[in-house]
């Protein structure tokens, strides 16, 4: 059995939605799909978080009724009328607990607000692919992916707990997958013990399919996107990349963590324990190779290998009466980041400073600034961007960073970054 893992892109409209049916189909043995929210929902999801947890209810509904009403235009083009008449009645259970996210989003908490609105997105999606798959005759199951991946409450970046995930999994979409063709699950959400949603971090879905290929001891994971496999960097971003047919665990693990968008962080992992490969395929056209990522690829040889990581901030932290940035301090300060859940994607220091480079979360970043200022200097440098080059050469390294102001550098054997303006 395989998991096929569908982002944004690919349902942006009815027509991409089933244009996939030949890709879902194409399979003799059960299927396991595991879907993001349609294009931009979760981007829209975030502006309506946003207003709830300043305390405009009203502005947020009104936004969630303009998005509720695209997902049943979606449905309406996508199916015909018995089947569309069947997604509203589906949805709307859905809908109603979305709006009553909206209402009692906590003001004292935003990282629990954002995840209790911001998980619809896949579950309205979700929905719909089930009712196309059902009036086109597949024998389907849809599954609430909340029943079954069980997680603790860091809201917004949520630590799976496995031991219980791997026996729902097998419990509901193990028995599930025995009867049906195909399966029908969300990326990236999951629930509390106490029944709170999370969600699993940004782009998050990958990691669910891979969570879900580790649990049931699958053959394989394909991630479907609008590109013909890994690139050396992101197209959308540097002209001329260049397709890598096969890469390691290792490497994408490397890129995946300093912040290309192609593969969630912690997806590697599970697979790399259970030597699941990945496959990075086009759903333009399925017929075009794509890439592989897996744990022998000795006879490859990379270009330089390129990530840019963009609204970030640089914090320098500064002892207050010239003592050192020894074992004490640094410890106290790494606390500090650690107990605010920031996460750091760069650090350096020196004699009596401390630099960092984090993403820009306007709500981390003032309480990172107000605790530290407590006992430290704190300066920032904002919209920085970091740019990391693994398998470098000094002409991309100059290339690169021509007429930016550069203001860290780091360097070993195999990787370069560079934090500019």
């Amino acid at each position: 059995m395989k998991v096929y893992k569908f982002g944004g892109a690919s349902i942006a409209d009815a027509g991409r939605m089933t244009a996939l049916l030949p890709i879902m189909t194409g399979e003799d043995q059960p299927l396991l799909i595991v879907l993001s929210a349609l294009g931009k929902t979760t981007n829209a999801l975030e502006v309506i978080v946003n207003h709830a947890y300043k305390g405009d209810d009203d502005g947020a509904l009104a936004l969630a009724k303009q998005l509720e009403q695209q997902h049943l235009d979606y449905a309406r083009a996508l199916l015909n009328d018995e089947y569309y008449a069947k997604a509203q009645q589906l949805l709307q259970p859905l809908f109603d607990e979305f709006e009553r996210a909206i209402k009692d989003a906590d003001g004292s908490s935003y990282d629990f607000s954002y995840d209790q609105v911001v998980c619809m997105g896949e579950l309205f999606s979700s929905r719909l692919l089930y009712c196309l798959l059902l009036q086109y005759g597949i024998k389907t199951e849809w599954t609430d992916i909340r029943k079954v991946v069980r997680t603790d409450d860091t809201y917004r970046d949520a630590v799976v707990d496995w031991n219980h995930t791997k026996l729902e999994a097998e419990a509901i979409i193990g028995r599930q997958l025995k009867h049906n063709r195909v399966v029908v699950v969300q990326g990236f959400i999951g629930s509390t013990g106490y029944g709170s949603s999370v969600t699993l971090g940004r782009e998050g879905s990958d990691y669910t399919a891979a969570i879900m290929a580790a649990m049931l001891k699958m053959e394989s994971v394909t991630i479907w996107k609008d590109v013909n496999g890994f690139r050396n960097a992101d197209p959308k971003l540097f002209p001329d990349t260049v397709k890598i047919d096969a890469i390691s665990y290792a490497e994408v693990i490397e890129m995946a963590f300093y912040g290309a968008q192609i593969i969630h962080p912690k997806t590697i992992k599970p697979l790399h324990n259970n030597n699941i490969p990945l496959y990075v395929k086009c759903f333009l056209d399925k017929e075009l190779e794509g890439s592989v990522i897996k744990a022998d690829v000795s006879d490859t040889h990379y270009p330089p290998l390129i990530v840019l990581k963009d609204k970030q901030i640089l914090v320098q932290v500064t002892t207050r009466d010239f003592s050192f940035i020894t074992e004490d301090n640094l410890s106290k300060i790494y606390g500090i980041f650690h107990s605010l859940k920031v996460k750091i994607n760069l650090i350096q220091n020196a004699a009596i400073s401390f630099v960092a480079c984090i993403d820009n979360r306007e709500d981390k970043v003032m309480a990172l600034k107000q605790v530290l200022g407590k006992d430290y200097k704190v300066s920032v440098n904002e919209n920085v961007n970091i740019l990391t080059v693994r398998h470098f050469t000094p002409e991309v390294i100059f290339d690169l960073t021509k007429d930016k102001e550069i203001l860290l550098r780091q360097q070993t054997r195999k990787t370069v970054q560079v934090v500019m303006k």
